[in-house]
């Protein structure tokens, strides 16, 4: 539960903020064992909380790339970490990352680890987040953790940037291809079929079939304008169900072209993630466990889990991984390598690399590709819908003079 508070500190100092606890006695207890004597705290309603934070002001992964990038220099020049979340605190110019370091603070100062603190705001700081700060905790090598997590979170960043944006021109040209020509059809085409109409002359097969479905479109295009909405509501509540995504998952990888760019893109995060944990002292089956929960696929959600549970049971990461189809042959091959050689952490950082590059040119290449092929099919299928409807129509003008 979510509660606001209103306290004062042992200075004097008037405080107030939120706090989450099981319950008013908890919360109530928590607040003084930072030393603060409360005020005022009242339960704040939680949905509504939910909806302003998911909504309303999200914490873009920028400005968490941004934070761990200042987090790894102010630790480098040995400030301490309460002094560190104070500063960036109160110069962080997004608010709903202000309000959570302000908590942080709070939970340092209250001697709760840094783990801990972040770990209460997944929406911010994920599973693969918070467990790598808690391994450089261990370590003692908070500095280089928040530094890989901000090298880690820039090329995520990066990648899936470039993925997204190479699919919204297509995605843009498909739906401006669909407005042309229902204009056509539902405001060119019948103006011009009533003058070929009105003529009484012959009218091509290929003509009257356009204009058939152009008196389709006119009469009925509301019917179907509503059953596409009805399809898009309920692909939308698909989506929000676990079998849903996992359905939606499974399709997207089996499309041409962009099937095999998410797959990539898939398997570069995953390399990408192991080998960071790993490298940051992070156990083979708690690396794996977490790289399936951020991996971002139910199709390879499922696959990390059975290779977490393979591994468990005695069997090789490359052979868990060798029972799947969707895991390529060569980093099968590429895994057992590293883990034969010891190697494995090395091996992961070829393949995160090796499969980058294979999603900047499959974008590339996929860019470059549909452009001129969507505007030569929009050329094509405006010129069809006129050549069809104004030939006649010259026809019949060569015929009267």
């Amino acid at each position: 539960m979510l509660f606001k508070y209103k306290a004062v500190d042992d200075k004097g100092v008037n405080k107030e903020g939120e706090i989450d606890a099981p319950n008013r006695d908890m919360a109530i207890s928590g607040l003084q064992r930072r030393g603060l004597i409360i005020l005022s705290i009242n339960n704040v309603d939680e949905k509504k909380s939910i909806f302003k934070m998911s909504f309303m002001n999200k914490v873009p992964k920028k400005d968490v790339v941004i934070l761990s990038r200042q987090i790894s220099t102010l630790f480098d020049a040995q400030v301490s970490a309460l002094k560190a979340f104070t500063m960036l605190a109160a110069n962080v110019e997004n608010k709903l990352l202000g309000q959570h370091l302000t908590q942080i603070c709070d939970d340092l100062q209250a001697g709760v680890s840094i783990s801990g603190a972040l770990s209460k705001y997944p929406d911010v700081f994920s599973d693969f987040y918070v467990n790598m700060v808690k391994a450089g905790e261990e370590t003692g090598k908070l500095n280089q953790t928040f530094a890989y997590l901000a090298d880690y979170l820039d090329r995520q960043y990066a990648l899936t940037s470039k993925t997204r944006n190479a699919l919204i021109y297509p995605a843009f040209v498909i739906v401006t291809f669909f407005v042309v020509m229902s204009l056509m059809f539902v405001v060119v085409i019948p103006k011009l079929s009533a003058i070929l109409t009105e003529s009484s002359q012959e009218i091509p097969l290929f003509t009257k079939i356009i204009i058939g479905l152009s008196s389709f479109f006119v009469n009925y295009g509301f019917i179907i304008l509503i059953f596409l909405v009805l399809a898009g509501i309920w692909l939308w509540r698909l989506s929000a169900t676990e079998k849903g995504k996992a359905y939606i998952d499974k399709m997207r990888l089996s499309i041409p072209a962009v099937g095999n760019l998410y797959q990539k893109l898939y398997l570069s995060r995953i390399a990408d993630n192991m080998d960071t944990m790993l490298t940051s002292g992070i156990p083979i089956v708690r690396s794996i466990d977490i790289t399936a929960d951020v991996v971002g696929s139910k199709v390879y959600k499922a696959i990390l889990k059975d290779a977490a549970d393979g591994v468990k049971s005695g069997l090789s990461l490359s052979a868990s991984f060798e029972k799947h189809p969707e895991v390529p042959g060569i980093l099968v091959q590429m895994v057992r390598v590293g883990e034969e050689t010891g190697s494995l952490g090395t091996i992961l950082k070829t393949l995160a690399s090796f499969y980058k590059r294979e999603v900047d040119d499959a974008v590339d290449t996929l860019v470059g590709l549909i452009e001129p092929v969507m505007i030569v099919v929009l050329g094509l299928g405006v010129g069809i819908l006129l050549v069809s409807v104004l030939m006649p129509i010259y026809n019949m003008a060569g015929g009267i003079s």
